[in-house]
């Protein structure tokens, strides 16, 4: 752990404890603005302290012992902090002062309790969702080494000023090219993974409070991107000499006319296809992240794709339904893809199912109950964003044609 912090001792009366003119005599430790105190056991007349030098005044034989023994005090503590360095552990006034008191240090820390996290649901938690803790805590251990100037912290210093001091700091951050700032949802997003992770401690009984009772998340609201009926079929229509850029191609596509998240299309296999009560194929299937069941009637285009590909040697071996890429090497495909068919929307697999809910359902008159259940969604609300998407863009292009409308109607002539 880092070694650039602040520290000092002082040595000063407790005045609040005077008796018969005397008063004890206690060491303030301080660590980085945080303060602990210990009593030494020592009192000392109050007209014979010097509170400028922090020390007995006097000549007398009993005052020079009494320096001596503040001395050797002070050395010690100075000793305890140096071995805490050494060892590159935790420096904070509470660690100099047990380890001067020679009490074992039990308190956890912050980045400990991240390591126990991701440590513990490494096996339970996607590798994506992982991979953004993984992210969460490199931007923490930013957040404590150029801000607070250390490298961990213990759990009973979290508190909402510390949450505060991370979302400014989190929203000020510029990273080094190519990657970008932060906008304010990933800020967001940062700060619900730390609550997490902190919950975790509250659970265990590490921490006695929660730092999060006061903070109150702040998302923006932001349209979800889907293709229009022309943008789809343009991708549909056109066709790659490229092998690998067909395969993506055909894999969004059918994601458009099914609905279905990437890793639920991966994990499809011939035994999640039969036939439904009205004799054509369905999908069926459980949503891997909620893993809700979900039957999908297969539309004629999901079809077509399904029977081009029964007999793929990649899908041959691997007992899959498609022969599909990992997600991040096809959305690559999927950007040269938008550029090759002029779309200037930033394509990645998501937006076909996005496409689904909108261009291929709703927009075609399917009932969002019906659009609910095929989506897989626990609850109706979240259908229901699709559905203001699509009363927004048909507010969108009756504006448009209201004002190509009114450009075409014949002037009005006035005579006096």
């Amino acid at each position: 752990m880092t070694t650039t912090n602040t520290f000092g001792i002082v040595f000063y009366l407790k005045r609040q404890k005077e008796k018969k003119g005397k008063a004890p005599i206690y060491a303030r430790i301080t660590v980085d603005g945080q303060r602990v105190e210990i009593s030494i056991k020592k009192d000392i007349d109050v007209e014979n302290w010097s509170k400028g030098k922090g020390m007995a005044k006097g000549k007398g034989e009993e005052i020079k012992a009494l320096n001596t023994f503040l001395e050797q005090i002070r050395s010690r503590m100075v000793e305890c902090y140096q071995q805490l360095q050494l060892k590159k552990q935790l420096i904070t006034a509470v660690a100099i002062k047990n380890k001067f008191l020679g009490i074992e240090e039990k308190e956890h820390s912050l980045m400990s309790l991240f390591d126990y996290h991701n440590e513990q649901m490494k096996n339970v938690l996607e590798w994506g969702t992982m991979k953004n803790y993984y992210t969460t805590k490199t931007y923490f251990q930013l957040y404590l080494k150029e801000a607070l100037h250390t490298s961990d912290m213990y759990l009973s210093q979290l508190s909402y000023k510390f949450i505060i001091g991370y979302e400014k700091f989190m929203k000020e951050y510029k990273p080094l090219q190519p990657k970008k700032p932060c906008g304010q949802n990933t800020v967001m997003k940062h700060i619900e993974r730390l609550r997490k992770v902190v919950n975790l401690a509250i659970k265990n009984e590490w921490l006695d409070r929660d730092p999060f009772q006061k903070f109150q998340p702040t998302f923006l609201k932001t349209n979800r991107q889907f293709l229009n009926a022309d943008e789809l079929a343009a991708i549909e229509q056109k066709e790659f000499k490229s092998l690998r850029l067909q395969h993506a191609k055909d894999m969004f596509v059918f994601s458009c006319y099914t609905g279905l998240a990437y890793i639920d299309v991966y994990e499809l296999t011939p035994q999640n296809m039969s036939l439904g009560i009205d004799g054509e194929y369905w999908i069926n299937t459980c949503r891997h992240k909620t893993d809700i069941p979900v039957r999908v009637p297969l539309l004629p285009q999901a079809m077509a794709i399904v029977e081009k590909y029964k007999n793929n040697p990649r899908v041959l071996e691997t007992g899959r339904l498609l022969p599909v890429y990992a997600n991040q090497i096809l959305n690559n495909y999927l950007k040269e893809i938008a550029d090759f068919c002029g779309i200037e929307k930033p394509l990645s697999f998501h937006i076909a199912r996005h496409t689904f809910a909108t261009t291929v359902t709703l927009t075609n008159g399917v009932p969002i109950e019906t659009v609910s259940k095929l989506l897989g969604h626990t609850s109706i609300k979240t259908t229901q964003i699709y559905a203001k998407v699509v009363e927004q863009k048909v507010s969108d292009d009756m504006k448009n044609l209201r004002e190509k409308l009114v450009n075409t109607l014949p002037k009005i002539r006035t005579s006096i």
